[in-house]
């Protein structure tokens, strides 16, 4: 993959650090499958911090499927800089913290 898309970039950094098959990343592919636990999720959050140069809310949110996280950073890069909180269309986790992957 060597797209420039959200999701073209996020799956090259899922393939670099947590060793997955372009085959097995599609939008639709829950996390948890892929083995990213709520611990892999917040150590991927700093990398997208990295990639897409963006800083992401205290709030905590529900990614639960790759295009989640594509949806969150999409709308974390179309957000006016300085403006805090969540996106919008980003609900706040419903899970237990133990299980749900959250925004450090």
């Amino acid at each position: 993959m060597t797209g420039n898309t959200t999701f073209d970039r996020l799956s090259a950094i899922l393939m670099k650090d947590y060793k997955l098959q372009a085959g097995q990343l599609t939008p639709d592919a829950p996390l948890e499958a892929l083995g990213i636990d709520s611990l892999g999720v917040a150590d991927l959050l700093f990398n997208i911090e990295d990639e897409f140069g963006i800083s992401l809310p205290p709030e905590p949110v529900q990614l639960l499927t790759l295009g989640d996280v594509v949806r969150f950073i999409d709308e974390l890069v179309a957000r006016p800089q300085g403006q805090a909180g969540a996106p919008a269309a980003a609900p706040p986790a419903a899970l237990p913290q133990a299980t749900s992957p959250t925004v450090p």
